[in-house]
Parts: structure tokens; C-alpha cells; sequence
């Protein structure tokens, strides 16, 4: 606040941020999504097969880990950003960015592989929540407390 004159005129500080933590984990998921795009396109045109899965188990399975990954990933950074908006603790960030990226990666191999591995696959999921859950936990905390 800045007083002029006998006024009131309110002055936001200059918002400034080092290096943020988010982007890094997110060009990592990025590189992650490429890979799992380029098995969805390697495999149609291997096999020339053209929109939809035509019954093929090995495509649904390939589609499947990717749009799995493009529901979840976005979603858990748009959480892990808002907590570095919010300036969550660093190491808050990246337990929840390793956590996600370990999640997603672990789920993408175990749930492509043939056969599956369900172990990676249930254990990405887990990691996938648990590192919801820590943005969320982070998001209320510093939303009441500030930090």
C-alpha cells in the first residue's frame, strides 16, 4: 500500500520467480507422451491400420496407455503448478512431480507390456493418486495456513 497525497493507492509487488520446479516435470512427461504417441503411430502404419483400434488388441492396448497417460498426467501438473503458484515447499514439489512421473511412467511400460505387468501398472496407479493427494494436501494447506 502507498499512501500519496492523503490517497490510498494499493500497488501489487512485481511477481518474480527463480527456476520453477513444475516445468521440469513437465517437459519429462512431455518426452514420456511422445514415446507413447510414436507406439500408437509406429503401429498403424506397420500394420496400415487407419482411425479407430479395428478390433486389434495390441493397438487398444497402446492407445489405451496413452490416453490413460493424457487423462492423468495434465491434471496432476495443473495441481503440482498450483501448489508452486501457491510457493509450496520445494521439496513438497518434487515429491509430488517424482511421485507422478514415476506413476505415469511405471503404469504406461506394465500396462503396454505383453504381458502386462500388473504390478507397475497398479503401482503407477498408486503413485498417480498419492501425488494427487499431495498437491491436494498442499493446496489446502497453504489456501488456510499460507504456508
Amino acid at each position: 500500500m502507498i499512501i500519496f497525497g492523503g490517497g490510498l493507492r494499493f500497488a501489487a509487488a512485481p511477481v518474480t520467480f527463480g527456476a520453477m520446479i513444475t516445468p521440469l516435470y513437465a517437459a519429462a512427461l512431455a518426452l514420456i507422451f511422445i514415446a507413447l504417441s510414436i507406439r500408437v503411430i509406429t503401429y498403424r502404419r506397420g500394420n496400415q491400420l487407419g482411425l479407430g483400434d479395428h478390433g486389434d488388441k495390441s493397438l487398444m492396448k497402446r492407445m489405451r496407455a496413452h490416453a490413460n497417460f493424457a487423462e492423468y498426467a495434465p491434471f496432476g501438473l495443473l495441481l503440482m503448478l498450483l501448489v508452486e503458484l501457491q510457493e509450496g515447499a520445494g521439496w513438497v514439489l518434487h515429491l509430488t512431480g517424482l511421485l507422478l512421473l514415476l506413476g505415469r511412467a511405471g503404469h504406461a511400460y506394465g500396462f503396454s507390456a505383453s504381458p502386462p505387468k500388473m504390478n507397475l501398472r497398479v503401482g503407477g496407479m498408486l503413485m498417480t493418486f498419492a501425488s494427487i493427494v499431495v498437491s491436494v494436501l498442499a493446496i489446502l494447506w497453504l489456501t488456510a495456513f499460507g504456508g
